[in-house]
């Protein structure tokens, strides 16, 4: 049975992860608003000009392109399609959406609406507003989106005085689904020492 190629053309992505492949590749793992989760090679990438090597960096939009009949297809294009600067804690908070999506979505599995929550989450992180009121409406969205929401109307993402119960509620529920702590859980603890 053979494979028929898939080309997509200017797909609007964000970077989750990557790992270097090879001596000059990377293996990227990128969210995209039409095709989910997606394994790409990036051929070339680590090299010093190599015109990828400045634009896949992580919680900025993208234009990607690609091909490939695989499990992993090779990146054709990439393109920045916007600035979204991030510092301090904005950036841990980053990672840990960063880490949800990549162990609670299944490969090549759309979510159009959790990649609008993502994209509204890094504009409201990049513009140094209320973290807690980003990541419980991130974690909200992405347990309803993905069938293990809690069945209620949607909260008042920006009340503080639900905001300690509201995070309990997602926790516990997305612990339950993990099973294990999140990296970025433990390296947060780890900072929290010094």
């Amino acid at each position: 049975m053979s494979r028929r190629t898939q080309r997509v053309q200017d797909a609007a992505g964000y970077l989750l992860h990557s790992a270097p492949w090879r001596e000059t590749s990377l293996i990227i793992q990128v969210f995209t608003r039409h095709h989910g989760n997606v394994a790409l090679v990036a051929k070339g990438a680590k090299r010093p000009y190599s015109v990828l090597r400045p634009v896949l960096s992580a919680f900025q939009p993208l234009s990607l392109s690609w091909s490939g009949a695989n499990e992993v297809r090779t990146l054709t294009r990439a393109e920045c399609a916007g600035i979204r600067p991030l510092g301090g804690r904005a950036l841990m908070s980053a990672w840990y959406m960063n880490e949800l999506l990549l162990r609670l979505l299944a490969r090549e599995d759309p979510h159009p609406v959790l990649y609008d929550a993502y994209d509204a989450a890094l504009q409201q992180l990049a513009f140094q507003q209320s973290a807690a009121s980003a990541l419980r409406r991130f974690e909200w969205i992405l347990l309803n989106e993905t069938g293990y929401g809690l069945g209620d109307d949607m909260p008042d993402f920006d009340d503080p005085q639900g905001e300690p119960a509201l995070r309990q509620s997602l926790r516990e529920r997305l612990n339950a689904l993990l099973g294990r702590p999140l990296q970025t859980r433990k390296v947060l603890m780890e900072l929290q020492r010094y």
